[in-house]
């Protein structure tokens, strides 16, 4: 599943508030390139990314960071002849009982299933641990300046994806229309 790159990116610094080892990655990637070095490492499949070792200046740029090696390393698994496909968040909350059915169907599971899977959206699925909405809601989210929004989008470049405010429907998203 993915979703709006720069609202992945705000859920994962207000997440880093109240994780402390992600808050010190977060804080550490300010100063050293290192620290973009290992979550490459962590979340991507092609082996050298070395373009993407730099120092993460802003606090969007590591949940970007994230986001953009993942789906880049899903687009490449694909690439590569698995068979997998994708999941817009957004589509899921604009029509939740549609894309259940189609996620079910996917999944070869009974469609029947796919109004108990809409009810469980009423509940927060973190509620009893530390990133619960309740917990991160509170953190006020960074703000998208013209200087982030130009180096998110050298960044995004360099891992082959959408840029901010483009069409971001990646390839092999399941759709109900």
């Amino acid at each position: 599943m993915y979703r709006d790159i720069v609202t992945t990116a705000k859920s994962l610094y207000r997440a880093s508030k109240v994780v402390p080892l992600m808050r010190l990655s977060f804080l550490s990637g300010h100063y050293s390139s290192r620290v973009s070095e290992i979550l490459v490492e962590a979340h991507a499949v092609s082996a050298d990314r070395s373009d993407l070792c730099m120092r993460l200046d802003n606090d969007l740029m590591p949940g970007v960071l994230i986001a953009a090696t993942t789906t880049s390393s899903y687009l490449e698994l694909r690439r590569r002849g698995f068979e997998i496909s994708a999941l817009r968040y957004e589509d899921l909350v604009a029509r939740p009982l549609e894309m259940c059915r189609v996620v079910l169907e996917y999944c070869h599971l009974p469609v029947s299933l796919a109004e108990m899977a809409v009810k469980a959206f009423d509940v927060d699925s973190h509620r009893n641990a530390i990133m619960a909405e309740s917990a991160i809601g509170r953190f006020k989210e960074p703000q998208l300046t013209p200087e982030m929004k130009t180096k998110l989008n050298e960044l995004l470049k360099k891992c082959g994806m959408p840029l901010i405010g483009e069409q971001d429907i990646i390839e092999g998203t399941l759709s109900c229309c």
